[in-house]
């Protein structure tokens, strides 16, 4: 295109890089080893993965990574599937997990048997534990996920069989937090009172459908054999299928090889046509449900067409991630910092500096002497600038012109009259001269304005006493010289 083309900014040329790397690997499948495995305070996966000549980062968000069969750890050889995309914040590309797998079954089962043995030696699974059924319970109680086809199997087979009070107790058969959940169920159904509000179990059964063994993973727990083994109620086990094997199994007094097969030893058979009007009230349940299924079907399809919110936030939530790291790490940097200065300033505040500077201050004060041409001469600057307002204040007297021979006219309130006008209109007027004040009266008839007579008052006032003007300071001199 030559230098004449337009240039791009930093943030064009990173959302043309993405669009393109997520458009050409948008689904990829990738096997690796496992590396830097970390969880964010926000619940987000970060770790790497690798081989023995490139190391790729990955990251799974926090929805996906709750449902993950088993820990991820540091040398664990995984198969992730996602998405390549890439952070422009770092100006790197990175793999969007949604998935993860164990590469390979082997290093699970060595746990498992290694688990196995070690509680066999303690005896869960010895056979001389194990109790029989009953053979017509009145309550059976379920562990198992409430919204997964294995809670409908068991209840319409229990239902087609032989009609029970059934108690779920919905717990997550899959991921992080399965094993505990699965635990409470077991020991809460044992711990339930007989005779009490709520009907103790007679049997209870732990289900699960199938899948691989990181799916089942979490009835191989620990917690969950032993919850299985100190159950005072029976309980049957019947996680996966035929060929699906878990600890559950061995500590469990009878194993199902599926969830149907477990409603089927739980209770006797009924009547052949009792099983056959169940089977068509399902197959009709089915065909109305149908539609429904089918509308849901076309509204999912149409959905992942559309954007997803958390990919839109995803960039940012990372680097939310990386902003509260490098807080955090800064944080840290300042309060070493500030603790290292703490102690530099710490180690010159000795008692002996300090007696030093005291005593050098205390020299500094015995050679100071007190000048008192450093008082007296802003004192005699002050006393001229008031003797000159004394003199412009006597000048700017109002009686001052009086005695120049002007005369001031009041009406009768005292106050000064400047106009022939108002002094027109007013019945009588005081004149004061320089040695005191005279009333008048205007002439009446006469025109108010100009040259207007006054009349003779009828008696001379009392001439007043001239107001004795106050003495200049004897330090003031006569502004006029």
């Amino acid at each position: 295109m030559g230098d004449n083309a337009e240039p791009l900014s930093i943030t064009e040329i990173s959302q043309s890089l993405k669009r393109m790397v997520e458009d050409r690997f948008g689904h990829v499948r990738l096997r690796g080893e496992l590396s830097g495995v970390k969880r964010a305070a926000s619940g987000h996966l970060y770790c790497a993965l690798k081989d023995d000549k490139s190391v790729l980062d990955g990251v799974m968000w926090r929805g996906n990574a709750q449902r993950l069969a088993f820990a991820p750890e540091d040398g664990l050889e995984v198969i992730a599937t996602g998405k390549l995309t890439t952070y422009a914040g770092r100006s790197k590309y990175q793999v969007v997990i949604d998935s993860l797998e164990i590469a390979g079954e082997g290093a699970l089962l060595a746990l498992l048997e290694k688990t196995r043995a070690r509680l066999a030696a303690e005896g869960l699974f010895d056979d001389r534990r194990k109790r029989d059924l009953p053979y017509l319970p009145r309550t059976i109680g379920v562990v198992t996920s409430p919204t997964g086809s294995v809670i409908r199997d068991i209840l319409h087979r229990l239902a087609d069989r032989f009609p029970s009070h059934v108690l779920v107790w919905p717990v997550l058969v899959q991921g992080q937090g399965a094993a505990d959940q699965i635990t409470a169920a077991i020991r809460g159904f044992g711990a339930i009172e007989p005779g009490g509000p709520i009907a103790r179990p007679d049997l209870v059964i732990v289900a699960r459908g199938g899948g691989s063994i990181e799916d089942l993973w979490c009835f191989n727990e620990e917690n969950v054999v032993r919850a299985i083994a100190q159950s005072p109620v029976p309980v049957i086990s019947a996680v996966g299928h035929e060929t699906d094997t878990t600890l559950a199994d061995y500590a469990a007094d009878r194993r199902a090889p599926t969830p149907t097969a477990a409603a089927e030893m739980a209770v006797p058979v009924r009547a052949q046509l009792e099983a056959t009007l169940a089977d068509l009230a399902l197959r009709q349940r089915r065909a109305v449900h149908r539609p429904v299924e089918l509308g849901r079907e076309r509204l999912e399809a149409r959905a992942r067409r559309m954007p997803r919110l958390d990919a839109l936030l995803q960039p940012q939530a990372q680097r939310l991630d990386e902003l509260s790291e490098r807080l955090r790490r800064a944080l840290t940097d300042r309060a070493a910092e500030g603790r290292e200065r703490l102690a530099g300033i710490g180690g010159r505040l000795s008692p002996r500096l300090l007696h030093m500077a005291h005593q050098h201050g205390r020299s500094r004060l015995a050679l100071a002497r007190l000048n008192p041409a450093l008082v007296e001469r802003p004192l005699a600057q002050a006393r001229e600038r008031l003797a000159g307002l004394a003199r412009v204040a006597s000048q700017l007297h109002p009686e001052k012109p009086l005695e120049r021979g002007y005369a001031i006219v009041r009406d009768g309130a005292g106050r000064a009259v400047t106009t022939s006008a108002g002094a027109a209109a007013e019945a009588a007027l005081q004149l004061q001269f320089r040695d005191g004040a005279l009333d008048v009266r205007p002439a009446s008839g006469a025109p108010a304005g100009p040259g207007a007579a006054i009349a003779a008052p009828p008696a001379r006032a009392k001439p007043k006493s001239k107001p004795k003007a106050k003495a200049p300071s004897p330090q003031q001199d006569d502004l006029f010289g």
